[in-house]
């Protein structure tokens, strides 16, 4: 299935130059001269190698079809992360770095697409957006709410985002976990 390049996720496998690629990061750019093009940080599913690579929004890339499963997420114990089919019950283990940075938005319980390239397993998709408390939130500055400014906050897992001046700490947030960015206030915060 051929898409276009602003289309591109982590976790999505390409067929890019007759191999198998993981994206593991991805970073939308838009510079004040030319188109806005994705930088892609990608790695080969058969040897682990890393490449980056740009796509521009007007290319197209082949996205491979894989067969997806739902799994949860057990536990982590050290490289080896244990998911559970939840049709089976069976269990698999996955190294961490099949996950990428996204490793810091996994949960216990989490409900995960695990991808399947002829049966064996080739990527995870966690889901698009998460709950997290905020841990620490810098205090608004006076006037700085007319504008619309954003403030830096730490989130329970460590990961540091950028959140508009009325989010205090303590507070539940929705972050997207491609973007690493704030959603909006979580439903059952107050």
């Amino acid at each position: 299935m051929k898409i276009d390049g602003n289309s591109i996720r982590p976790g999505n496998i390409l067929e890019y130059k007759n191999r198998l690629w993981v994206v593991t990061k991805i970073q939308h750019t838009q510079p004040g001269k030319g188109g806005a093009y994705m930088q892609l940080e990608m790695k080969d599913i058969q040897s682990g190698t890393k490449m980056n690579e740009r796509f521009r929004s007007s290319e197209t890339v082949e996205r491979v079809r894989l067969d997806q499963k739902d799994y949860q997420f057990l536990f982590a114990e050290g490289d080896l992360l244990t998911f559970m089919d939840n049709e089976t019950f069976d269990q698999i283990n996955l190294d961490k770095a099949m996950v990428g940075e996204q490793i810091v938005f996994l949960q216990e319980g989490m409900k995960v697409m695990v991808q399947l390239y002829e049966e064996k397993p080739v990527g995870i998709e966690l889901p698009e957006q998460v709950v997290l408390t905020i841990t620490e939130a810098d205090p608004v500055v006076k006037g700085q709410t007319a504008a619309s400014s954003y403030k830096p906050a730490i989130l329970e897992n460590g990961v540091r985002i950028m959140v508009p001046p009325f989010i205090e700490s303590g507070e539940r947030v929705v972050v997207n976990t491609a973007e690493f960015s704030y959603v909006e206030r979580a439903k059952d915060a107050k």
